[in-house]
């Protein structure tokens, strides 16, 4: 294995990807398997190079004096060839002069620039298109830039000689330069970055733990709700016997649940869209038809209830249920990770890409697998479970009213099945959103979203309907009333938020939103600092906290079982908005610590 040259913490001169100019960099990495080095740019922008891109200071000073001074004979062309006869020799040397002088100027830019876009107005013509959330990407304004950044290397070399551009052509070029420079590295960067170094969740160890304390916290909650007295004090709840909680036929009436939207899925109904560009330019294609599968679903339970078919067999087999998806969405997670080892470099999740088993069969090794055109991680995300959640709150309602005699459920529980139910109709509605997301876009399909996907969501997020089912809360209209003023606040702030968001990133030149505000980045995006994402970075996690409150509140104050979710949402919530800081800095460097001094708090304004 051949040595390396340059020592930690060395300053060299690197090569700007894409080009042929050199910065000032320091050494702070290097990897003995791909034997690149990671440098660091005055501006903080961290690069992987080649040695062969890397040269020392001292040999970078002794060639750049030698090419300071051309010969004679080619300044005498280019002075006889810059002339034009219809020009005296006063303007002429007057020429010749501002051309040296603007000559200067420019190396001098090239070589102190923080290699940024130059500073423009925050309100400037909107051709960028982002914000500060996880759901970033790189939408066709910026391919349409890129496609246009292309000219004729030969001419541009003429004019930049014979100094036959005009001033303001000059300055144009040198931003639109350092644009084209900018897109070139991040494609660089996301090339040679195949490895996962950051490791998230407590890395190998806490993710191993991760595998046994999820399924355990799941079935906890459910044993406690079960209990007369849910007091965190009554631990650990009466366990059952182990055969109890398998039951084949509860297990096959899972799998036909979930075959059952598999074939609503692959219904030629719905838009076909195009997701965002993957690592190699390519782009899948994924048919919205989610709501449709919400419609069919609620047609076949109203078949069935016409019928007086018993759905409360799923409260009797609750545990049960739980189980089977769980045994599921691990021989899931298993089938996955072994389809990966033979998956490409390229179809490798950035996240889930550490060569490391547990974690990367945690996290997801594969970004989107797929079975021909059906993309399973897609699947998952908003129809099993998400359609499952609804129809298990039903059956609770259901539960309640035969297990009390109750001719209409209780106030408390309508108010949790409607919350709940807009909810899941609004991300059903809104499908299309999900593809710029980070469990989308970054997080491989792996044991974390097959089991949060299949089970948390459908078990934990129903917590509520079934607390309510062996614990009744009596609450007064007044009450009914402020709660469903609080989750009418908490959903126009996320509804409004997303639009406000996703209509930007759509086209950001649309005249409705000329009254946005963004601070421009080098990546062609913009991060927004109006509006809703002017109030806080994450407004969208404000309007969920506030809506997960306001499903809560209806079980009353008795025990706090109830508000696990609301425990456990402030921390997902807080872990993604850490998460998304970081993606955001590495990723926009200074505009994002412009933005976050324009935009203090991030999820709670004026506390965090």
């Amino acid at each position: 294995m051949p040595n390396r040259r340059f020592a930690d913490g060395e300053v060299v001169m690197g090569r700007w990807p894409g080009s042929v100019l050199y910065y000032e960099v320091q050494v702070t990495n290097y990897d003995d398997v791909t034997h690149l080095y990671t440098v660091k740019y005055k501006d903080g922008t961290e690069l992987a190079l080649k040695e062969s891109d890397i040269k020392s200071q001292s040999s970078f000073k002794h060639r750049k004096s030698q090419s300071s001074s051309s010969s004679p004979s080619r300044r005498s062309t280019s002075r006889s060839r810059s002339r034009s006869p219809g020009r005296p020799a006063k303007g002429r040397r007057r020429s010749s002069s501002q051309s040296r002088e603007h000559k200067d100027d420019k190396k001098k830019i090239i070589q102190e620039t923080n290699l940024a876009l130059l500073k423009p107005s925050e309100n400037n013509t909107r051709r960028y298109n982002g914000e500060p959330d996880s759901t970033e990407r790189n939408d066709t304004s910026s391919k349409i830039l890129e496609q246009k950044l292309k000219p004729d290397l030969e001419i541009e070399r003429v004019l930049d000689q014979y100094s036959l551009r005009p001033r303001k052509e000059e300055k144009k070029k040198e931003e639109i330069y350092s644009e084209k420079m900018v897109f070139e590295t991040i494609k660089t960067t996301e090339k040679v970055s195949a490895k996962t170094k950051e490791l998230e969740f407590g890395g190998r160890f806490g993710t191993f733990m991760l595998i046994f304390f999820l399924p355990a916290t799941v079935f906890y909650l459910l044993l406690m709700c079960e209990q007369d007295d849910p007091s965190l004090m009554n631990f650990p709840p009466p366990m059952p016997a182990l055969e109890s909680l398998w039951e084949a036929r509860v297990f096959g009436v899972f799998l036909l649940w979930f075959f059952l939207q598999a074939l609503f899925y692959l219904l030629p109904i719905g838009k076909v869209v195009e997701g965002l560009p993957l690592s190699n330019g390519t782009k899948l294609q994924y048919r919205i038809n989610g709501f449709y599968a919400f419609v069919l679903t609620a047609a076949i339970i109203g078949i069935l209830l016409y019928f007086q078919f018993e759905l409360h067999y799923l409260y009797e087999h609750f545990l049960q249920f739980a189980v089977s998806a769980a045994v599921f969405s691990m021989g899931l997670s298993i089938y996955l990770y072994i389809r990966s080892l033979k998956a490409p470099e390229e179809d490798l999740a950035p996240g889930g890409n550490s060569g490391y088993f547990v974690y990367d069969f945690f996290t997801g090794h594969e970004l989107n697998p797929r079975i021909g055109s059906f993309d399973l991680k897609y699947f998952c995300e908003l129809r099993p479970g998400l359609i499952g959640w609804v129809v298990i709150n039903l059956v609770m309602l259901l539960a309640e009213m035969k297990i009390h005699n109750q001719s209409m459920p209780s106030l408390s529980m309508i108010l949790v099945n409607s919350f709940q139910l807009l909810y899941v109709v609004d991300a059903l509605w809104n499908e299309e959103a999900v593809l710029t997301t980070m469990d989308i876009t970054h997080d491989g399909f792996g044991f974390m979203l097959a089991f949060g996907d299949l089970v948390w969501v459908p078990f934990v997020y129903s917590l509520q309907a079934f607390y309510l089912v062996g614990h009744p809360t009596a609450i007064s209209w007044p009450v009914a009333a402020a709660i469903i003023i609080l989750n009418g606040i908490g959903y126009y702030i996320f509804r409004s938020a997303n639009s406000q968001k996703n209509s930007f990133r759509r086209n950001p030149a649309d005249p409705k939103l000329a009254y946005l505000k963004f601070i421009p980045t080098a990546t062609g995006k913009g991060l927004l600092v109006t509006g809703w994402w002017g109030f806080v970075r994450h407004p969208n996690y404000l309007g969920d906290i506030i809506m997960a409150l306001a499903w809560s509140l209806p079980c009353g104050f008795n025990h706090i079982l109830p508000y696990f979710y609301v425990i456990y949402f402030i921390c997902l919530l807080v872990h993604r908005e850490a998460r998304d800081e970081h993606h955001c800095k590495k990723k926009y460097g200074l505009a994002w610590e412009r933005y976050c001094q324009r935009v203090p708090y991030r999820i709670f304004p004026y506390i965090y």
